[in-house]
């Protein structure tokens, strides 16, 4: 049966059905064929070992000599 679409363009419905025949087939066959994932808990617990080393370092000196150098050089440094 032959049908006129928006486009003014005959189209076989049949003809489309066979078109999507390849994507169909292949959706069905990926159904079948697909296995089931089994998840499970492991026997032995997870153990995570962290080796984390933190230092931190304050250097006041540095801002004191800022300090000293910005009343030195008002010029350098307008407000």
């Amino acid at each position: 049966m032959k049908t006129a679409i928006l486009t003014k363009k005959e189209c076989n419905a049949t003809h489309d059905l066979m078109n999507r025949s390849p994507a169909i087939a292949a959706a069905l066959v990926a159904a079948l064929t697909s296995g089931c994932v089994q998840v499970s808990a492991p026997e032995e617990p997870i153990v995570i070992e962290l080796n984390i080393n933190v230092q931190q370092t304050v250097d006041v000196n540095l801002q004191e000599d800022v300090e000293n150098l910005i009343e030195n050089n008002p010029e350098l440094f307008p407000q």
